[in-house]
């Protein structure tokens, strides 16, 4: 038995066709937010045909929708299409974003499929797969999302409620990760790329596209000895969660919205190298990606500042280099009072550096307190109001009767009047 090196780079969550954030971009003409994602695709590329990868692994979640546009779709294509020039193997996994809910539709990512396309393969369903890498074989399980679809013509199932439906779908997930394990052969390399829900995983900008509840692995069954690496895709925070062996969510490939504002977004480069004894090591190292900032500046103006929009001007000069070309969500808070003293039209040009902006601002409702103890205007009856300001006001005793019968009179009244 001959040693073996073998390179690979794991990347997932593309989402092209995000535009959250966006705005035209005047050389391209496309959404500027794809312009970002497409950037940051490059980027991995040129590292990939660099390193000489033997194989580009991306764990699904290729567009934005099962329904990109030929443009998007052109875009994707132009970058596989260069991995398959530079005789780099890619596997794409179908991930929830890529499949139909219904049975026997196409995904976008499965034209690659049909026109056979050089040194590409599109994992639409679990299976293992034996690809030429560093001298030898890379055996990779794949189990791409499984669509609740695939389920509901099985007629134990058709009368459970959704949650004895997603136990099920969870058994099943456990079962072929079972039994495509045990069809590994020991002699070679061998990795699981899997996207799905890992228990225990934190959750990242994912959680704006998940309705409900959805099915989960445990990481027990992604841990086994025979594996090398598993390549996770789905959550989009980085995270491993596991050594022996590495568990490893890569992550969004960029950043998505403010959830991802203080991660680095990129991809792993994931090396296995067997000895000749037969014993293997596995190194994996994270690379960033060129990526725009999602920035939050937070601004409190006091009950006594005479010039608001100066105290906001100020706090956007201290952040300008930081909020230059980026994403910025500005939030304000002030007095109820104050807010018409907000000059919108110069806060506006104080965030001319910014890529793109929102302006939140929380209002602090006033809680006037000038009747003297405990009450409080807002809290009180009427007539309770009256009787403590009385308590407060230098009046004779016979002239806070009177006025109190007086008062008594109009709210009587005024209950009755339409």
């Amino acid at each position: 038995m001959g040693s073996q090196h073998v390179k690979i780079l794991h990347f997932a969550d593309l989402h092209l066709g995000v535009e959250t954030y966006g705005r035209i971009d005047p050389t391209t003409g496309y959404c500027s937010r794809m312009v970002d994602i497409l950037n940051a695709f490059d980027n991995l590329v040129e590292a990939a045909i660099a390193e000489r990868v033997d194989l580009v692994l991306f764990c699904g979640d290729a567009y934005k929708d099962r329904s990109p546009n030929p443009t998007q779709q052109r875009e994707f294509a132009r970058r596989i299409r260069r991995l398959s020039e530079n005789q780099i193997n890619t596997l794409i996994l179908c991930g929830n974003h890529d499949l139909s809910n219904a049975v026997n539709r196409a995904s976008a990512t499965e034209i690659f499929d049909t026109l056979a396309v050089d040194n590409v393969y599109v994992a639409g369903k679990p299976d293992l797969y034996r690809i030429p890498a560093g001298g030898g074989i890379l055996q990779v399980i794949t189990l791409p999302w499984l669509r609740r679809a695939n389920l509901m013509n099985l007629d134990e199932i058709k009368n459970m409620d959704i949650n004895a439906i997603h136990q099920q779908m969870e058994e099943v997930l456990t079962r072929v990760v079972s039994q495509l394990i045990a069809k590994l052969d020991p002699a070679y390399p061998a990795i699981l790329a899997a996207h799905a829900w890992v228990k225990g995983a934190k959750t990242g900008s994912e959680k704006g596209t998940t309705i409900g509840r959805e099915p989960e692995l445990l990481i027990s069954n992604v841990i086994d000895s025979k594996l090398d690496y598993v390549a996770l895709g789905h959550i989009h925070r980085r995270q491993v969660l596991s050594e022996k062996p590495p568990v490893v969510y890569s992550g969004s490939l960029v950043k998505l919205d403010f959830s991802d504002a203080d991660e680095e977004k990129g991809f792993f480069l994931v090396g296995i190298e067997q000895t000749e004894t037969g014993s293997r090591n596995t190194r994996y190292s994270f690379t960033p990606v060129p990526n725009r900032n999602f920035i939050t500046v937070k601004v409190e103006i006091p009950p006594e500042d005479i010039d608001p929009t100066s105290t906001v001007i100020q706090a956007l000069n201290q952040n300008l280099e930081s909020i230059t070309d980026a994403i910025v969500r500005l939030e304000i808070t002030l007095p109820q009072n104050m807010e018409g003293l907000l000059r919108d039209n110069e806060i506006r040009a104080g965030l001319k550096a910014a890529h793109f902006v929102t302006v939140a601002k929380t209002i602090v409702r006033i809680t006037r307190a000038r009747l003297g103890g405990d009450h409080v205007a807002e809290a009180i009856t009427p007539m309770d109001a009256l009787h403590a300001w009385l308590e407060n006001v230098d009046f004779d005793p016979d002239q806070k009767k009177r006025l109190l019968a007086y008062g008594n009179d109009i709210i009587q009244q005024s209950q009755y009047t339409e």
